[in-house]
């Protein structure tokens, strides 16, 4: 088969993965000829969705031998299968780098043989690519679960970043649609990788200079939409893994339906506003101080589809409220609906001189529609008269409205979700 076909093949069967960003990568290897992690060497490019797609994602292979429903490329699907040889995945990574197409490698693989044999395959990728081709740029390796720690460790020297992913959100989900897959092992491999990267931040405090291992972390995917499993259930798993694993990121991928279905899985794929509402609530956990099981308010457990995590939370908790931005503590400036972190830290700043008035939010740029309801200022703000009222919900809702590209500026500039 030729590499073009097989390209074919294979960069299609890579587009389920999410867990593909770069972000957290610093420093550009020692001796490297080609290639950068740092500032200009990565620029990433994001599908309406979010999925970033500056980077070259294939699969080594699709030939798998486990029989996971929910993949299209389970042992039991007919899609053609292709395999690439190592030296054509190194070929292609610097001819696509060198054409300025990618600014690095997000390789993950089906399982063939066992887990060793393909976690070797994908090493030697990376070493072929650190050692002989001198590529500095960003490699981010799917790790396979079970494989042995002395392959991790050598994957997590030549990668920036490393995955495992859990699949699903529930160990019931995975008896379900995947039983050769188990929680216990994917999550000892996640260990296996946070505990190399802890001894070597430690050695680096102690003054060592250890070799790189991962400097990048480590990430997951989840699967979202293929069992029932609530909003609630997918966000305690995540929020268990970011608290005993470490990870940089959570990835929600949103299931897409494949060809000759489980009759099991559903015919159609969950609105991705659910997969926004996922995510939203898990910037809530990481950087706001909400944990997971009071972010869903909704009796089915499930997030808001209408309105964002964090307001639904505050038209939940209204005793909360309002908030006095010139005495509240920064967890409680956090809770209020249209203030990010950025701009938070700017209140703490600004109040130790000045009291802030309403005015003074609206310069900070905070989401003025959403906080008025909610926020007691120096001067009168009348929207505080309605934070009763049985419509609340209804008048601090945003209008729907078709996204853009650039809207995500506004979230940069106040860091508000």
């Amino acid at each position: 088969m030729e590499v073009r076909d097989k390209l074919t093949i294979l960069a299609d069967a890579a587009k389920y993965d999410a867990s593909c960003a770069s972000s957290g990568a610093k420093g550009t290897r020692p001796g490297s000829q080609i290639g950068s992690t740092e500032g200009m060497g990565i620029c990433h490019s994001y599908t309406p969705d979010g999925r970033c797609v500056s980077l070259l994602k294939i699969l080594l292979t699709n030939y798998c031998i486990y029989d996971c429903q929910y993949c299209v490329n389970r042992i039991s699907s007919d899609t053609p299968r292709a395999r690439f040889t190592v030296d054509e995945v190194v070929s292609l990574t610097m001819e696509f780098y060198k054409r300025n197409y990618i600014e690095g490698l997000f390789l993950s693989s089906g399982i063939i043989q066992n887990s060793d044999y393909t976690m070797e395959q994908l090493i030697e990728v990376a070493r072929r690519l650190r050692t002989d081709q001198h590529f500095g740029g960003y490699i981010h390796l799917k790790t396979i679960p079970n494989a042995s720690q002395g392959l991790i460790e050598q994957a997590g020297a030549w990668a920036d970043r490393l995955s495992v992913n859990i699949e699903l959100p529930t160990e019931s989900d995975l008896v379900q649609l995947a039983p050769e897959k188990k929680k216990p092992q994917i999550v000892d491999t996640m260990s296996g990788i946070r505990e190399k990267i802890d001894e070597t931040k430690e050695e680096q405090k102690s003054g060592f200079k250890p070799p790189r291992f991962a400097p990048a972390g480590q990430s997951t995917q989840m699967i979202v939409g293929a069992t029932p499993t609530p909003d609630l259930e997918i966000l305690k798993t995540a929020s268990e893994l970011y608290a005993g694993q470490r990870l940089r990121r959570v990835y929600y991928s949103a299931y897409s339906p494949i060809p000759h279905a489980d009759a099991r899985l559903p015919g159609q794929s969950p609105p991705l506003v659910r997969e926004h509402r996922l995510y939203q609530a898990d910037w809530l956990m990481r950087f706001y101080g909400f944990d997971a099981s009071e972010i869903v308010a909704e009796s089915d457990s499930n997030l808001s589809l209408e309105m964002d995590p964090k307001l639904a939370w505050a038209i939940a908790n209204r005793h909360f409220f309002p908030v006095d931005v010139n005495r509240a503590s920064r967890e409680e400036l956090l809770r209020i609906p249209g203030i990010g972190v950025r701009s938070v830290d700017r209140i703490l700043k600004i109040r130790k001189f000045q009291s802030l008035r309403s005015a003074d939010l609206r310069k900070l740029r905070v989401a003025w529609k959403r906080t008025k309801w909610f926020v007691e200022t120096a001067d009168h703000n009348p929207g505080l008269a309605s934070l009763d009222k049985l419509d609340l919900g209804e008048r601090a809702k945003p209008p729907t409205t078709q996204l853009l590209l650039f809207d995500a500026s506004t979230s940069a500039i106040s860091g508000e979700v």
